[in-house]
């Protein structure tokens, strides 16, 4: 089957538009009203990437893997690295390299892009994919902010685009019919769910300018800092972005929203939570800085899906700790306490009136052990771990329809990586903060509506776009 060309806005349109879209609505072209032109059954979804970090390396070699989609071109603001990312995952394939992801929207015939950059540019980027009329595979943490995520959704449904956050356990089988048994009830009422106290972001300390590397455009580390302060270049904050606050909430290994963001997806997609969330959020004790590992004799009673690979990345993490207790409308509680070397860290531990079940990636316990033995058990995965979720991607992008992980579901658990971050930052040790997941806002502390993880200031030049 031949492609149809697909209308598409360029950057110039979109930008040009602004307040005149408001007044003549007609301007808008109907693929970006989801009305166009998209891939049928037998065709390729023809997609770029941006961001050529090493998740991208991963997401790459997994693209190779799904016969029903192409990558065409990939994008980095510091240009050295497309060659890199060649070398490394692309060799024989012809991919358009480019320095700015404005032009490749331009000169590329793309249906969607995988957006796998900095976790505080990441936004910025997505909406502007958006208006360009692409559909969007959003890296976790799919935002800085509640706000931004917000925003991010209201971006998705303004221009109906089909849009999955990087949450791929939602994409597993075993994980999907294991949180079925505890949405169905298996195990009966749910009255709490045990899961890991992942480590916060740390904050930068002034250090002196290092040397810029060579080969990128001149302006790429403005670029690359985007809405947050500019500081002097240091290879700490370019390579390791994800420890700094300033970044992330929490990005690296054991982190709150490295690895928070997989665990607390699971517990919303297993109680059956997807569009809502807590209502109470509770600091239980002062935050310190602190080892993610602590118990040196594994708790066998909930340490059935210990994953040893994951246990060695986690237990070498410090950084700053503390237990935090959620309560959902109905009385569920979640309790973020476990350690990072034992226990579901990917997952969590479902305890129920008639049964406990502890989820973890592509591996699941449960007691009593008849709740798993029935023969729709799909069992452990036989594709890479993302294949699926980008597989499901693709499905959706030609048939439209809501993906696993659909930009609502990663607004929802990426908040709740932030009501930890919040529940730390306003240090209230012990009192109940009341969250309501309907104005996603605090209902009793104003101090915590203000927090760093509700809204930031952005830099001039780098605000969100207008939802023209």
């Amino acid at each position: 089957m031949t492609r149809k060309t697909r209308n598409r806005w360029t950057r110039r349109q979109v930008l040009g538009a602004g307040a005149a879209a408001f007044a003549a609505p007609s301007i808008i072209p109907a693929h970006v009203l989801g009305d166009g032109k998209r891939p049928g059954a037998n065709e390729r979804v023809n997609v770029g990437i941006i961001g050529l970090g090493g998740r991208a390396r991963d997401i790459a070699k997994t693209c190779l893997q799904v016969p029903a989609l192409r990558v065409v071109s990939i994008c980095d603001c510091f240009a050295p690295l497309c060659d890199a990312f060649i070398a490394a995952v692309g060799k024989g394939q012809k991919w358009n390299t480019y320095d700015d992801f404005h032009k490749m929207f331009d000169k590329e015939k793309l249906d969607g892009v995988m957006v796998e950059t900095t976790t505080h540019a990441r936004a910025w980027i997505v909406i502007q994919a958006m208006q360009a009329g692409l559909d969007v595979y959003i890296e976790k943490p799919m935002c800085l902010t509640i706000t931004e995520g917000r925003y991010m959704v209201d971006a998705a449904r303004r221009y109906n685009r089909v849009t999955q956050v990087g949450t791929q356990q939602r994409s597993m089988p075993i994980n999907n019919w294991a949180s079925d048994l505890v949405k169905n009830g298996a195990i009966g009422k749910v009255k709490v769910v045990l899961a890991p106290n992942f480590v916060g972001p740390d904050h930068w300390t002034p250090q002196p300018e290092q040397p810029m590397p060579k080969g990128g455009r001149k302006d790429w580390w403005d670029i690359w800092t985007n809405q947050a302060e500019f500081r002097p270049y240091h290879r700490s904050l370019h390579r390791g972005w994800a420890r700094w606050w300033a970044y992330d909430g929490g990005g690296r290994c054991f982190g709150v929203t490295g690895w928070g963001t997989h665990s607390y997806d699971q517990i919303q997609r297993a109680l059956g939570t997807d569009e809502t969330g807590p209502v109470e959020v509770v600091l239980e004790e002062p935050v310190r800085n602190l080892p993610s590992g602590k118990s040196e004799v594994p708790k066998e009673e909930i340490d059935l899906t210990r994953l040893d690979y994951l246990i060695r990345l986690a237990k070498p993490v410090v950084g700053p700790r503390a237990k935090v207790r959620m309560r959902y409308a109905n009385g569920t509680e979640l309790r973020l306490h476990l350690d990072g070397d034992w226990g579901p860290g990917l997952g969590a531990i479902f305890i129920g009136e008639k049964g406990k079940i502890e989820i973890n990636r592509n591996k699941i316990a449960r007691n009593p052990k008849e709740l798993a033995d029935s023969p729709d058990n799909p069992g452990p995965i036989t594709k890479l771990e993302t294949q699926y979720h980008i597989e499901n991607w693709v499905d959706c992008i030609k048939t439209r329809e809501k993906c696993n992980a659909d930009i609502e579901y990663g607004q929802r658990s990426t908040t709740l990586c932030y009501l930890v971050n919040i529940a730390r930052e306003v240090g209230r040790v012990g009192e109940v903060l009341k969250w309501d997941p309907k104005t996603e806002r605090f209902t009793n502390c104003p101090e915590a509506n203000q927090s760093s993880y509700m809204v930031r200031p952005r830099r001039k030049g780098y605000e969100l776009p207008p939802l023209t």
